[in-house]
């Protein structure tokens, strides 16, 4: 028998591609502050994000009317899974 745990990993893997990582593979789309530029990730609840900074990485999806911004490449196709139970997330 064996103790062998499987690590877990987030959407924001520094695995998947991004055209907007910084140079240490990880993504900063968190801006210089909170403002109205700023929104949340509705993947990873909470993550701040610089809705321009996402944008221009194309970070984001159209749902119902509404524009939901992600903090990571992972989070667009999580989100696509199930785009309702993910825009529930930001009401």
């Amino acid at each position: 028998m064996t103790n062998d745990t499987q690590a877990t990993s987030s959407c924001c893997s520094t695995n998947t591609p991004n055209p907007a990582a910084a140079g240490n593979g990880r993504d900063n789309l968190m801006g210089g502050g909170v403002s109205d530029g700023m929104t949340t990730c509705p993947v990873m609840v909470g993550t701040a994000v610089n809705k321009a900074a996402a944008k221009a990485a194309g970070l984001y999806r159209d749902y119902e009317g509404e524009r939901y911004y992600f903090c990571c490449a992972g989070c667009g196709p999580a989100f696509d899974s199930d785009p309702a139970k993910y825009a529930a997330n930001m009401a």
